[in-house]
């Protein structure tokens, strides 16, 4: 813990960071080399006794680096600042930006901004806070599943059924490319023909590869195909949108609103998928759902139900959120009830809470 100057102005400061590092297995691993997620958890003090709470996130690496970034010179650079998200997190970005404009450095920041959000909100919710659009936004059901066999997948399309979920993605990019096609023909015989289905390849093909997996899947009706080609492919993911007939969603892997930029203008996506941790908190995800706003382009947050489908409730364009099964904060017992958000029969609406809503549990 740290201290600095307790007012400037009359007005409150922060005058101390705290953070407490969380392993926690997923009861469904992603795969062998993803057996449990990482989250850092931020409190900020201030100068008049409030605290606010957010969190970093990472599911494989990069935990112990987050959080010395933000034990070591985000703390330093953010004590004696004024708690204003946006002035904070201009300046951080600035301060960082020799370490990375992406990356490690907006993850750890993500942690300072969600706090200084939390606290922003004052007595009401963060829905609210930012203006409320919708009271339910739909939920898709997600699975890291592709190294799940058919007969599990076939299980979990049915859970997904059976808990009325209106739309479903699958991964894909197998080796072979009759297996893809086997997977998702077996998950659309289950959910139906009404539910929409969408597919994540992960990155996992180059651009001929992605246009001959689209042309055998298309016959499936896909809502939308997610991350065909190298998330740093904006001109290939543009050459392969202008031809595949079947939506590009692009956006988990970028970091930093000039990224989400380049795919706008680019004409490289139809739907884009920021992570509010990897982007660096909600200022910077507002920021680039207002510059997609501008192309038409709606923005479907990526993972993190409990505040992403907060988000979602306030976005400007219509989106869906996403619930990666027994993945959330609750599934995982990293927060205690009253959850911030409720998910029946495949609708998402936020709680009565102040703030985030969420309330980490303790070691």
């Amino acid at each position: 813990m740290s201290s600095g100057r307790a007012v400037r102005g009359g007005r409150p400061v922060i005058t101390a960071l705290e953070t407490t590092a969380r392993t926690v297995a997923l009861p469904r691993p992603w795969g062998a080399d993803v057996p449990a997620n990482h989250v850092v958890v931020v409190t900020l003090t201030l100068s008049d006794g409030r605290t606010g709470t957010g969190f970093s996130w990472t599911p494989q690496i990069g935990a112990r680096a987050v959080r010395a970034l933000l034990d070591g010179e985000i703390r330093e650079a953010v004590v004696g600042l004024e708690p204003h998200p946006e002035v904070v997190w201009d300046r951080l970005w600035r301060h960082l930006r020799e370490a990375g404009g992406g990356g490690l450095t907006t993850i750890a920041m993500a942690g300072v901004d969600l706090a200084l959000w939390d606290l922003r909100c004052g007595e009401d919710g963060l829905v609210d806070t930012l203006g409320r659009r919708r009271d339910s936004v739909p939920v898709y059901g997600s699975g890291v599943n592709l190294h799940y066999s058919l007969e599990e997948l076939i299980a979990q399309a049915g859970r997904w059924r059976a808990a009325g979920y209106p739309a479903v993605k699958v991964k894909v990019g197998r080796d072979a490319l009759e297996e893809d096609v086997a997977r998702v023909a077996a998950v659309r015989e289950v959910i139906g023909p009404d539910t929409l289905l969408m597919v994540d390849a992960n990155q996992r093909w180059d651009l001929p590869r992605a246009r001959r997996a689209i042309a055998a899947l298309a016959e499936f009706g896909l809502h939308w195909v997610e991350e065909p080609l190298p998330a740093d492919d904006v001109q290939g993911h543009a050459r392969l949108r202008a031809t595949a007939g079947v939506p590009i969603a692009v956006g988990e892997s970028a970091y930093s609103v000039y990224d989400f930029r380049d795919l706008l203008t680019a004409g490289a996506c139809d739907i884009l998928q920021p992570n509010v941790v990897r982007v660096g908190g909600i200022t910077p995800l507002l920021r680039i759902a207002e510059l997609a706003r501008t192309f038409g382009v709606p923005v479907y947050p990526h993972l993190l139900p409990e505040v992403s489908g907060q988000l979602a409730l306030a976005l400007p364009l219509p989106c869906m959120a996403e619930e990666v099964e027994d993945a959330s904060f609750a599934a995982l017992g990293l927060i205690s009830e009253p959850y911030p958000i409720s998910v029946k029969a495949g609708e998402l609406r936020a709680g009565d809470h102040r703030g985030l809503g969420l309330r980490w549990e303790t070691v």
